[in-house]
């Protein structure tokens, strides 16, 4: 498993709403390049996180415990560990692009949304299946056995930085 972190330009505060970035748009693009493509492709989730204002840092809300969300994964790995049976693999991350093509059904909906994704974003095979991948585990998450569109636009969701940076959308 890899988890990484990066500011979003060299002054780090490109996108910031309170601070203005001193980055040329050359100077980001130029920074941001830096982590390939092909790299980038085979991160699975990339994610913008924004600076959180200090009264949302100083709530005393109650969040979901992790006793709560450990049952959830338990829960999603059982059900990937029926999926794949006695098959070399014991989650979706691990499916070879043969197994996603088996195993991520997608509903009617959600194979019009990946076309237009696939062609707007430019998207590899990679990212593709990486997509079809995230998916299928959401919809577990959501005990779906086919993959609905709102469990896709929530995968295609986490391609941030690909969308953002690589391909020009916002």
């Amino acid at each position: 498993m890899l988890i990484g972190a990066m500011n979003p330009c060299p002054c780090g505060y490109f996108g910031d709403p309170t601070h203005a970035c001193a980055c040329t748009p050359y100077q980001i693009q130029r920074y941001i390049s830096r982590i390939s493509g092909p790299l980038l492709d085979r991160i699975d989730i990339h994610l913008e996180v924004p600076r959180l204002p200090y009264l949302e840092l100083a709530e005393e809300k109650q969040n979901e415990s992790s006793s709560v969300i450990k049952e959830r994964v338990i829960k999603v790995r059982e059900i990937q560990k029926e999926r794949f049976g006695n098959k070399s693999i014991t989650c979706n991350a691990l499916m070879k692009p043969q197994q996603v093509r088996k195993f991520c059904s997608l509903s009617k909906e959600a194979k019009l949304l990946l076309r237009g994704a696939f062609t707007q974003l430019n998207l590899s095979a990679r990212a593709h299946d990486r997509i079809l991948k995230v998916s299928r585990t959401i919809a577990d998450l959501d005990e779906s056995e086919l993959i609905e569109s709102v469990h896709l636009a929530e995968a295609i969701q986490y391609r941030s930085l690909e969308r953002k940076y690589w391909f020009g959308a916002s």
